[in-house]
């Protein structure tokens, strides 16, 4: 059975910094790109980061560049996102997902990440 756990969120201020993690499980994890997705209060499902499956080549939503790093630890089947001075705009739900993905639902129980003063 294929397992996401996120973990890492919390309440951070504006500026702050906080480092998720997502423990995979289930399937070959070195085999596949991981991503990072977030859905903010009220709003839709937002494609934030991927990475491939040896951590050559990251990518990025514009609105995180510069400020989130992705990468992922293949011996111990764990992906990361570190974000770095946050914003109140990047308050959402984050979960990791396998492969390319399609815009469907994640089916993990994501990590709530909440930038406010």
């Amino acid at each position: 059975e294929v397992q996401l756990v996120e973990s890492g969120g919390g309440l951070v201020q504006p500026g702050g910094s906080l480092r998720l993690s997502c423990a995979a499980s289930g399937f070959t994890f070195v085999d596949y790109v991981m991503n990072w997705i977030r859905q903010a209060p009220g709003k839709g499902l937002e494609w934030v980061s991927t990475i491939s499956w040896n951590g050559g080549n990251k990518y990025y939503t514009e609105s995180v560049k510069g400020r989130f790093t992705i990468s992922r630890d293949n011996a111990k089947n764990t992906l990361y996102l570190q974000m770095d001075s946050l914003k109140s705009e990047d308050t959402a739900v984050y979960y990791c997902t396998k492969g390319p993905w399609d815009g469907s639902r994640p089916g993990g129980q994501g990590t709530q990440v909440t930038v406010s003063s």
